[in-house]
């Protein structure tokens, strides 16, 4: 019986040896992955090598991702403690692979050209608040809000989204500031008014357009993120619906006629397009369709995917109270843009060239010029389908969010170096992270959030900021846009005169 039990107890106790050593393995294993994970807390998905060095900053070499972290109801939610406060991509290692920003970026230089000689003191971004809807400011790291008013919609909201992903983007990489941001469409901020011997410095305001006659400083719009009251998804998922409808037809085969769907009671340049609408006794070329949002938002949107409106060769641009969010969308369509006379650009369109990317149309006579336009691509359907493609291939490869991510972070820290002052929290400001925003917005809202939410740190670094225009180099451009106008003007002129006199 000893004999028995001798062998039986010796095997339980190598067992219990066994399970020992592997309880301190897996220990020892999960200390180790704590002390090679930046955050010194678990992630959700961890495919990243981290060089792990003491008292270095990490280097990020492939995707780390941070997945929000909402607590439970009926508790004040925080900003996580565990999200990374600086980093370095290996790109950074090696100035020669980094990629240089699209050219558009150099239009930054020139939306804050008016505070290069002065820069900017408190008093002036002070002076922005008259029509600001909130104040942004960025200390160490970490965003925080003065809000003064509620703006059209969720313009606000998704705005201060895009910044929050942009500070996931590039953890610690954003500088100190201060800023006002004004969300309505059209610029307030008159260049006549800071002229003249007695003239005081232009207070520096954020907004989505401006126009020749304005200093209001140019940033990307609120839809980037999603526009949740119409119900367009936030501009990554948009690019690639857009794709698939693009290769559901080709531009032969579409509708040899122009597009174009929208609200006609938001200008009368708009009610003025509807007049050009295919009738009994004319046909412009033209197919126009007024949008009712109402409906559509009772019949779930089913009607305004902007991925189903690519079925025509042409489509048409025109401003509505100001500037529109949707010239993006028209552009993309592969279809040629036929771009009514704009006097409002955002922050990628002064780089758009006539002929190359849209056709001119004339604002004062709108129907003959579409008219024109059309037959002309018609009949040069070679010519009319490259310049939608090159319309096209401008958005998908120079408007994709890594470049809008990028512009606003050039734009930010070119703003930030013409700061006098140190920025500051106000009191009642309120601290904000993309957990606070999105763990209690619901429906839309919260379902783009979490779209176009930032997994995290980038693997890159921001492309590099092409430098300024020279003044002839700028005034040579803008010389060629005009020609390039005026020479359309001549081909629809010499179109026109030649039926009349075949008439």
């Amino acid at each position: 019986m000893k004999n028995w039990i001798r062998p039986q107890l010796k095997k339980g106790l190598a067992t219990v040896r066994t399970l020992l050593f592997l309880l301190f393995f897996f220990i020892a294993v999960f200390i180790y992955s704590l002390w090679v994970d930046v955050s010194k807390f678990s992630v959700q998905k961890l495919t990243t090598v981290i060089i792990p060095q003491k008292h270095q900053t990490p280097i990020i070499t492939r995707k780390l991702e941070f997945p929000l972290n909402c607590i439970i109801k009926n508790q004040t939610q925080t900003c996580p403690a565990n999200y990374p406060k600086t980093f370095k991509t290996k790109d950074q290692e090696d100035i020669s692979s980094k990629q240089e920003c699209p050219n558009y970026f150099r239009w930054i230089h020139e939306d804050l050209r008016p505070w290069n000689a002065t820069g900017i003191s408190r008093d002036m971004v002070e002076r922005a608040k008259t029509t600001a809807h909130f104040r942004l400011i960025i200390v160490k790291g970490k965003a925080y809000l003065e809000k003064y008013k509620k703006s059209i919609q969720t313009r606000d909201t998704f705005t201060i989204w895009g910044i929050l992903q942009l500070m996931r983007r590039y953890p610690g990489k954003i500088p100190d500031l201060e800023l006002m941001f004004d969300c309505d469409d059209r610029p307030v901020i008159q260049s006549s008014d800071y002229r003249g011997p007695n003239k005081t410095d232009p207070p520096p305001l954020f907004r989505y357009c401006g126009d020749k006659w304005t200093e209001d400083v140019v940033f990307p719009d609120w839809s980037f993120w999603g526009w949740a009251e119409i119900n367009i998804k936030p501009w990554e998922k948009v690019l690639i619906d857009v794709r698939e409808g693009n290769n559901r037809s080709r531009w032969i085969d579409r509708e040899p006629y122009a597009y174009w769907k929208g609200n006609p009671f938001v200008a009368e340049t708009r009610k003025d397009l509807l007049t050009c609408n295919v009738s009994e006794q004319q046909d412009w070329n033209a197919r126009l369709f007024i949008q009712d949002w109402i409906l559509e938002s009772q019949q779930e949107f089913k009607q305004s995917n902007v991925a189903n409106q690519c079925t025509h060769r042409y489509k048409i641009y025109i401003e509505g109270y100001a500037w529109s969010v949707s010239e993006k969308y028209i552009l993309a369509c592969d279809s040629v843009t036929l771009l009514v006379k704009p006097h409002y650009y955002d922050f990628f369109t002064r780089s758009l060239k006539p002929v190359e990317h849209y056709w001119p149309i004339r604002e004062n006579d709108k129907c003959k010029s579409i008219k024109f336009a059309v037959d002309w691509g018609n009949k040069h359907k070679q010519k009319a389908q490259a310049i939608g493609k090159a319309a096209s291939n401008f958005i998908r490869e120079g408007l994709k969010m890594d470049h809008v991510y990028d512009y606003m972070f050039h734009l930010l820290n070119e703003y930030a170096k013409l700061l006098k002052f140190t920025p500051q929290v106000p009191e009642g400001a309120t601290e904000l992270c993309s957990e606070i925003m999105a763990c209690s917005a619901d429906g839309s809202e919260r379902k783009f959030m979490m779209e176009s939410l930032v997994k995290g740190p980038s693997t890159t670094s921001p492309c590099t900021m092409p430098p300024p225009f020279k003044p002839q180099v700028l005034q040579d451009f803008y010389r060629k846009q005009s020609n390039a106008a005026r020479q359309v003007e001549k081909w629809e002129d010499g179109y026109w005169e030649s039926l009349n006199k075949k008439q």
